[in-house]
């Protein structure tokens, strides 16, 4: 995988608040919002004039919202009309791709600066409505037909990491606890409550409607109990991801032009895709407790950067379900298989341990609108790499390195880009 031929650079980036916004915010508005959250964030500032070209990334419009033909109608929105504008759909790693086409086009000398951007706007249906429209990212007739929807599939993999390598749900459970404690500390993020903080609603819920008050010893305890039931065995309800509402905008620019808009700009340094089959039966040799996109795109990305798995301080991996987390900590090398689960449990990937993961309280609470999520992942690495992590998840030391891994449906599409402070 050779270098970029021309360097780029995240020169500002942003988000609208991610959660269940709609009908008081719909796609437009949180567009909007993230717009302005993205240019506040460039330091010198940035005008939709110093703007080439809008890649948007967004899965499913068409079904969500019956909305079709998004990218001229949310650069319209911002000023960038009549320049060039295009969706890219990948499933939940949409803004994922659009990012690496953007990021290639300004490398190729295409373009000079861009802006890349994903938005979804999920709750306009019900939860049936979702899951179907969902389990379009599926293989139709292997998969959706016979009623496999993604929580079904991924506790597959989970099945089979359980069974290959001894993980129990507890281990899940430690990646559900440390990101509801992450999730707390942001203020875009669709939950801010930490696992303790919701055992304590629940139980002045309980004293105020007179019913029996729980009695839970610990976290363990509570996520056991039917304040959280099992969705698909062995997941349950904290382990799945929410039904977001959000939108997250970046601005790309060249080498040449990036100290116009900042004098601190974060370097795009690696960027990888991978491809796989798009149904798990067909995963060959049974591999379903590993996912080759992820590890097809870490290796383009590592060899594009010329770091190793060692080099990477700071993540944010694509944990649509706690598994996937897990998964995704063994994929990218950060730990041989089946030894991820000690990690966790010891705190490595704790916010102050030794390679912090997914300090925006990931999926499982920062949310995940699945168009904007790859975006966002990338948005919360340039803020810790700027130093400019809201509240208290800023991660202390000198962070030089940093990585996003953007995941689509079931693992059949997958982007992992790396950004560093300093140009490698």
């Amino acid at each position: 995988m050779g270098k970029l031929a021309r360097k780029v650079a995240i020169v500002g980036a942003g988000m609208s608040k991610f959660g269940f916004n709609y009908p008081k915010m719909r796609m437009i508005d949180m567009w909007q919002e993230a717009w302005l959250e993205a240019v506040k964030l460039t330091d010198k500032g940035i005008k939709p004039e110093d703007i080439d070209e809008l890649f948007l990334g967004n899965f499913t419009a068409d079904l969500f919202n019956h909305q079709g033909h998004l990218a001229p109608l949310m650069a319209n929105l911002i000023g960038l009309s009549p320049k060039p504008s295009s969706r890219f759909e990948a499933a939940c790693a949409s803004s994922g791709i659009a990012f690496r086409h953007a990021v290639m086009s300004i490398a190729s000398g295409m373009n000079d600066v861009v802006c890349v951007g994903g938005v979804e706007q999920m709750n306009e249906l019900n939860t049936a409505g979702v899951t179907s429209a969902l389990a379009a990212a599926a293989d139709t007739t292997y998969e959706y037909y016979a009623g496999a929807t993604f929580p079904g599939l991924y506790a597959a993999v989970a099945t089979a990491h359980f069974h290959k390598y001894g993980t129990t749900s507890k281990d899940l459970m430690n990646i559900a606890i440390k990101n509801y404690e992450n999730g707390k500390e942001n203020p875009f993020a669709h939950v801010q409550s930490t696992i303790p903080e919701v055992m304590a609603k629940a139980i002045e819920k309980a004293k105020k409607r007179g019913q029996p008050v729980p009695n839970w010893k610990d976290e363990y305890e509570f996520l056991e109990s039917s304040k959280n039931p099992m969705i698909a065995s062995p997941l349950r309800l904290f382990d799945c991801s929410l039904v977001t509402d959000g939108a997250a905008i970046i601005f790309l620019a060249s080498e040449e032009l990036a100290y116009k808009f900042t004098d601190h700009p974060i370097w795009v340094s690696g960027i990888g895709q991978g491809s796989a089959s798009l149904s798990l039966h067909d995963r060959k040799d049974g591999k379903l407790t590993t996912f080759d996109a992820t590890k097809e795109a870490a290796r383009q990305a590592y060899d594009m950067a010329g770091l190793t798995p060692e080099d990477i301080q700071i993540a944010e991996v694509h944990d649509c379900f706690t598994i996937a987390e897990l998964v995704a900590l063994e994929d990218l090398g950060f730990y041989k298989p089946g030894e991820a689960v000690k990690a966790i449990a010891n705190g490595e990937t704790k916010r102050d341990g030794k390679r912090p993961i997914n300090t925006s309280g990931g999926l499982k609470t920062k949310g995940h609108p699945v168009g904007a999520t790859g975006a966002s992942q990338i948005v919360e690495i340039y803020k810790q790499l700027a130093g400019k992590a809201e509240r208290n998840r800023q991660v202390q030391g000198d962070l030089k390195v940093g990585l996003a891994q953007n995941l689509g449906g079931s693992g059949a599409t997958a982007t992992v880009t790396i950004m560093t402070k300093e140009k490698l």
